[in-house]
């Protein structure tokens, strides 16, 4: 049953050539571009990141060790913590960048931004160098993991590299900020046929525009209304609604169940992602997937990077495990990714060795271990 749920949840976005020349600017990973395959292994860059990244990162490590998923990873350090200057910023992003433009995949952790004007994200500097542009994020409630909403169950689909994201900022005059939100009609067309796509391969039935339209006449007029004529045209069977985004915010958190696929620019699929986390039991239990047209990252949905419990043994690795095995779909290596996606769902679901963000009390090694033991019998 689990391993039904996880594939609706989430089929590979995977194109023969006639598709792509049907439609160019699908928002798709073309076979021909996946990781080179090597002896029967795939090779995969893995950046741990920062705070928890490496304890979440080793789980999945560990795991697939002793599954004999037959992947090797490529190891890159990128930290927004070690970044004192923008020299090493910029070599860090670029070791990240040409090691993704070889293996074409990567399993990431997050990378701590520092608040401070002279440090850029890291995160999206990865995003927009390689232009992954279409965030994908999975809010599903997991048998027998408490949580304050029930039969929960949408995607949120978020463009990854414009918007408020930007990074457009100046001061003109001392005390005063210009900060620049950038909104174009290609991209919008993009993450729009992303969603509709992805909505269309795992049988979703209504994609919902997220928006400030009421405000922001014509950046979020702009998105609004390409969405919906992009739905009409080109995706008659599936049904297309908007909503202001601070309504939005209501809705989910009292009525989330009238959610299938929600498409939004990039600051609203930041704080949805996190409502959504909240819905279903916490950040730790919601993966996550980055994709641009010749390259996948896939991260835990919930961008949140722990320092506070680094280093503890208390991190729950399961956003980073499932994260996990949406790349092994990716992959075409499903068998192992519904074993692994099974195993996990079990273990959450006894309830007997699980992590303290979810009322346990197992550590993140133990609960790893929980996985193994259950692998071993399936």
């Amino acid at each position: 049953m689990f391993s039904q749920i996880s594939r609706r949840a989430f089929v590979p976005f995977v194109q023969t050539s006639s598709q792509l020349s049907r439609r160019a600017m699908a928002t798709t990973i073309r076979e021909p571009s996946l990781t080179k395959k090597y002896g029967g292994v795939f090779t995969v860059t893995l950046i741990p990141g920062d705070g928890i990244g490496k304890e979440i990162t080793d789980s999945v490590k560990t795991i697939f060790k002793a599954e004999n998923v037959p992947v090797a990873f490529e190891t890159i350090e990128m930290s927004g913590l070690s970044a004192k200057d923008s020299t090493n910023t910029q070599q860090q992003i670029d070791e990240a960048v040409r090691s993704l433009k070889r293996n074409k995949v990567g399993l990431k952790g997050i990378t701590y931004t520092p608040t401070d004007q002279f440090h850029k994200s890291l995160n999206v500097a990865l995003r927009k160098e390689l232009d992954i542009y279409a965030s994908l994020v999975l809010i599903k409630n997991i048998p027998g993991v408490p949580s304050k909403m029930h039969d929960v169950d949408f995607v949120l689909v978020r463009e990854n590299t414009e918007g408020e994201y930007s990074g457009l900022e100046h001061q003109s005059v001392p005390g005063v900020v210009e900060s620049l939100k950038i909104m174009t009609q290609y991209k919008t067309e993009r993450i729009a046929r992303f969603a509709f796509d992805f909505a269309k391969r795992n049988n979703r039935k209504m994609v919902t525009a997220i928006h400030k339209a009421n405000i922001m006449k014509l950046g979020d007029g702009l998105f609004r209304r390409i969405v919906k004529e992009v739905g009409a045209a080109e995706y008659p069977d599936i049904k297309v609604n908007d909503l202001i985004v601070d309504n939005a915010s209501m809705q989910a958190v009292s009525r989330p169940q009238q959610f299938d696929v929600m498409v939004t620019p990039n600051m609203y699929g930041a704080i949805l992602s996190n409502i959504g986390a909240a819905l279903i039991g916490g950040p730790g239990l919601v993966p996550g997937a980055n994709f641009g047209r010749d390259y996948a990252v896939f991260e835990p949905g919930c961008r949140h990077v722990g320092l506070d419990i680094k280093g503890k043994n208390e991190a729950n690795p399961t956003a980073m495990i499932l994260s996990a095995t949406m790349m092994l779909r990716h992959l075409g290596l499903a068998k192992e990714a519904d074993r692994i996606s099974k195993a996990t769902h079990s273990v959450l679901s006894r309830g007997k060795t699980t992590t303290r963000d979810i009322g346990g009390s197992a550590s993140t090694t133990e609960f790893t271990k929980a996985i193994i033991d259950k692998l071993s019998t399936m």
